[in-house]
């Protein structure tokens, strides 16, 4: 039994729900968290996701002086960002083709904060409406 934790954008969070029921999931477990990824280091890459971020968030509403604090709170480390926790129990034989979908439903063309997955190995698992243990307590 495996343990599938996908941190994912507040906004795939549909997405990645109807990833997992079309790959079959029984049940999984959703829960809104803070954090951030990996920074940007390279400074032309960081000018380039800067520019980027900035056109999408400007518009006739927004304030630009708040638009580019944001951004740059961002790309600085300086700030968690709101991200969707998805926990799904699976078999050790579904592990990939579930990965699988949560990549497909979290990749976009940012070229940062698509997410991460993490498998971990689980013990033991109890359903307690029934009794059921082990493999058959988690589909």
């Amino acid at each position: 039994m495996k343990e599938i934790m996908a941190i994912v954008r507040m906004k795939k969070t549909g997405a990645t729900k109807k990833a997992l029921v079309a790959a079959g999931v029984a049940g999984f477990t959703a829960v809104r968290v803070l954090g951030r990824g990996k920074l940007v280091d390279d400074p032309t890459e960081l000018e380039k996701c800067k520019r980027k971020l900035l056109e999408m968030g400007m518009d006739e509403i927004s304030d630009k002086q708040d638009t580019e604090q944001v951004v740059t709170e961002f790309l600085d480390g300086s700030r968690f960002f709101p991200r969707r926790l998805f926990t799904v129990l699976a078999h050790d034989d579904d592990v990939p083709r579930i990965v699988e979908a949560i990549t497909k439903a979290n990749r976009t063309d940012y070229g940062l904060g698509d997410g991460a997955i993490f498998v971990l190995p689980v013990l033991d698992a109890y359903r307690v409406r029934t009794g059921e243990a082990g493999e058959a307590a988690i589909w």
